[in-house]
């Protein structure tokens, strides 16, 4: 959770100036009781008690349990926007999904690719979430597809609020494909929906085979993981076996797909899945479905 990286507290930005206020009240909350429980353990001046006052606060506890309760309202406050979210996505017949890893894994490759071989198949945009600069949007928007870059500054994952504005921005097209690129980070995405169908995560060769032990919530949260950059198996230690084999272990029955993004290899058993799902949901809706959420 955001207490621990320390990503509470910061500002967002979508293209066009918009700004999201991250978790300001659990920032607040985590300097107020953290202050309190210092007071409480230090005997700080104008703490009124004095010396061996004869009882016990236990501070700590006390900061811990309403940190805790902070976190929990902010959850259920991402929760209900993510409903309100997948509603709307589900209402237009909008297949999106939550693509989340590592840095480095490729997933803007992945993307880049994906999009040139989706080309006439059905609408299609990109949501592109990094801290700073447009690089990735930039390099969506050169394929011809629409992508609205969030930064999140110091932040590292994406929020359903986020994903709302800009799903709005997009005005994204009745019976299309949605693709949120999370921030690299296989920590705290785990914990925040986004409103998508899937999580899809993406495990790269030139990472550890043991990132799933590693990091279990992200790829526990996950319905198909990819793992990328085979091309490069030869010259690298890595044991796609034992990768996989970790993935399942912390997820059973966890769907896999091997891949290039680079050379294309097991490109259509990706297409394939995305076909399968695109056409659940595209085919779930009537001709004509409300418009896209409001900003």
């Amino acid at each position: 959770m955001c207490t621990t990286c320390g990503c509470g507290g910061h500002d967002a930005t979508l293209e066009g100036g918009r700004t999201f206020r991250r978790a300001d009240a659990l920032a607040v909350a985590i300097g107020a009781v953290r202050s309190h429980a210092h007071a409480h353990a230090g005997g700080a001046p104008g703490h009124g008690h004095g010396e061996g006052h004869g009882h016990d606060h236990a501070p700590e506890a006390g900061a811990a349990s309403r940190v805790l309760q902070v976190e929990r309202d902010l959850l259920a406050k991402n929760d209900a926007i993510a409903a309100s979210n997948r509603r709307v996505l589900r209402e237009r017949g909008v297949f999106a999904l939550n693509l989340v890893s590592s840095p480095g894994s490729g997933k803007t490759t992945l993307l880049v690719r994906t999009i040139e071989a989706w080309a006439g198949r059905s609408p299609l945009a990109v949501v592109e979430g990094d801290q700073q600069t447009s690089f990735d949007a930039d390099r969506i928007r050169a394929t011809g597809a629409p992508a609205v870059q969030v930064n999140t500054g110091k932040g590292c994952h994406l929020d359903a609020a986020m994903v709302r504005g800009a799903i709005a921005r997009l005005g994204v097209a009745q019976r299309s494909l949605l693709f949120i690129e999370n921030v690299g980070n296989l920590v705290c995405p785990a914990a925040f929906d986004l409103g998508e169908a899937h999580k899809v995560v993406i495990l790269s060769v030139t990472e550890g085979e043991d990132k799933p032990l590693k990091y279990p919530d992200m790829f526990r949260a996950a319905d198909l993981m990819l793992l990328n950059k085979i091309d490069l198996a030869p010259y690298v230690s890595f044991d796609r076996a034992r990768a996989i084999d970790m993935a399942r272990r912390v997820r059973p029955g966890l769907e896999v797909i091997e891949l290039s993004a680079t050379t294309g290899a097991g490109m259509e058993r990706w297409l394939g899945w995305l076909e399968a799902g695109w056409r659940r949901c595209a085919t779930a809706v009537p001709a004509a479905s409300p418009g896209a959420p409001a900003a």
